[in-house]
């Protein structure tokens, strides 16, 4: 059923056109900003939070430990003004910038960060995003007042990133008198963020409204002070024609979740695209290396070679999308360049499938020993594209003999696949700005969505990825780690996801952090 909020959204949306204005001039202060969003948020605590939906109104309302530069990867102050950890890695002293206040007015201490975390390690899977980054938390040590110390219980070099998203952003004590449910649906969501929670009514909109008083921003930030804006009214809008419809009659100032054949009617005409690649673990095709054909390392090294990916991006998606380099995306820092190893080579393909025995059969799909060369892929429609994309690839390994099967389920059903193992391949991707993404997904300590036995060399990169914040020494154990992983095609990466958002002639500087989330603290109205 189509919500009456959209229903009013897409009459209108058939009326007009936006028109071009002029130079908007310097930024000033005021107003609302009607963006939407293409799903009701499934939660809008963000240290529960894990749809884009989501995380897009959570990253306004709390602050963090850190920010990480979208550009550089480098992690800068924010709510603390500088760090150490010790030589291994599994402790780390934050030094808290005095002054900061929650929204209920109660001091941002090193007590109420000692609170929040354990808070985050309480909700345990309900924490989607920050049970990994939590995972061998031991608990914190309020050294003093404006001193807080992390430990863990074994090297975990990526917290320091992890305390720059908002999955660890940090809340008041009070938000922690209400039920983890509550704060799902706004009540006592008490950050320090730059704007606090209004209203939420679900499948309608959420609104939000500037912090008064507000003056400890992010280092990465463009200005100081508040925000610009008064208001933010993240409108809920699942069917993306009618997004693009009100973008176009000015029944909104921004869409989120532009689809790539709607790309052009943004180009021109006053309105703008703002785009930024999800850093992380590209779209990919994960094989279960214990099912089926896909136990054979020559069959899935074919599988990789068979996939045309620039195909995939020119004919599905748009020129915003990426062809994968890697099993992580090009913003991700410490990629690897992977290119030639990823390169479309049919040739290459079926010369490995001849020498392992594998011949065509009487519809041209391979066989051997009477065994068909055929597997499944389990997916989501978390991507509005995918099944599309996954059809087409479909037809390009149909060219080398080989069977892709695709299954289409719900996203609880995927995930209750993804956990039993019931699965050949799964088709995924997971945005994080750090490399130890891989050891999530793919140590046999962890995720092992490969069904890797414990002991394998990649297991040992990552370990040593995850022993030390010194780039000297992750920086080669990640572009060994993504090396294994591609050769040995464990996963067999398709392409990048990007975020696209569109934006009409009256909204200026609808920003992306690190993790291509929305920031909304320097973007204003005209």
């Amino acid at each position: 059923m189509v919500p009456a909020a959209a229903l009013a959204l897409l009459a209108a949306a058939c009326s007009s056109t936006a028109a071009t204005g002029a130079d908007a001039g310097p930024p000033r202060p005021g107003g609302t900003l009607t963006i939407a969003v293409g799903s009701n948020p499934d939660c809008l605590d963000p240290q529960q939070a894990g749809t884009n939906a989501s995380l897009n109104v959570g990253r306004q309302l709390v602050d963090s430990l850190t920010d990480q530069d979208p550009n550089t990867g480098e992690i800068k102050p924010w709510l603390a003004d500088k760090w150490e950890s010790n030589a291994d890695s599994t402790s780390f002293t934050f030094h808290l910038r005095s002054g900061v206040t929650f929204s209920d007015g109660t001091p941002l201490d090193a007590n109420a960060v000692k609170t929040s975390f354990d808070g985050v390690k309480a909700l345990g899977a309900k924490s989607l995003l920050g049970l990994g980054y939590l995972a061998s938390y031991t608990g914190a040590t309020v050294v003093d007042p404006q001193t807080v110390r992390i430990d863990f219980s074994v090297p975990s070099a990526q917290f320091l990133q992890a305390s720059s998203t908002m999955s660890l952003g940090i809340l008041a004590p009070s938000a922690y008198q209400k039920t983890s449910d509550q704060r799902c649906q706004g009540d006592g969501l008490i950050g320090s963020g730059p704007f606090v929670f209004d209203s939420f009514k679900q499948n309608a909109d959420v609104v939000i409204s500037k912090r008064k008083g507000y003056a400890w921003g992010s280092s990465l930030w463009q200005h100081q002070g508040a925000a610009y804006l008064d208001k933010v009214d993240y409108k809920i809008v699942p069917e993306p024609g009618v997004r693009t419809g009100s973008l176009l009659s000015g029944q909104l100032d921004a869409t989120t979740e532009v689809q790539p054949v709607d790309e052009g009617q943004f180009q021109g005409n006053g309105f703008s695209e703002n785009t930024r690649p999800n850093p992380g673990i590209v779209f990919n095709l994960h094989a279960n290396t214990t099912k089926g054909v896909l136990t054979d390392e020559k069959v899935r090294q074919a599988v990789s070679k068979g996939i045309n990916r620039q195909e995939v991006t020119d004919t599905v998606l748009s020129p915003n999308y990426k062809p994968a380099t890697s099993i992580l995306a090009s913003t991700t820092p410490l990629y690897a360049d992977l290119s030639k190893e990823l390169a479309y080579d049919p040739a290459g393909a079926t010369a490995l499938l001849d020498a392992d025995g594998w011949v065509p059969g009487p519809d041209g799909i391979r066989v051997k020993n009477g065994q068909r060369l055929t597997a499944s892929v389990v997916f989501a429609s978390v991507f509005n594209q995918s099944q599309s994309v996954l059809e087409l690839i479909q037809q390009q390994l149909r060219k080398i003999g080989f069977d892709l099967q695709l299954q289409l389920h719900t996203n609880t059903e995927t995930l209750q696949l993804q956990q039993s193992g019931n699965y050949e391949f799964l088709w995924y991707n997971v945005t994080r700005a750090d490399p130890d993404i891989l050891r999530n997904n793919f140590s046999t300590k962890a995720g092992n969505r490969s069904k890797l036995q414990p002991g394998n060399p990649l297991d040992a990169q990552l370990d040593q990825e995850a022993s030390t914040v010194d780039n000297t020494v992750r920086k080669p154990a990640a572009e060994q780690a993504q090396r294994l992983i591609v050769e040995q095609a464990y996963a067999i990466p398709v392409f990048e996801l990007t975020q696209v958002v569109a934006v009409g002639e009256k909204a200026h500087a609808v920003n992306f952090e690190a993790s291509s989330r929305l920031q909304l603290f320097d973007t204003w109205v005209s």
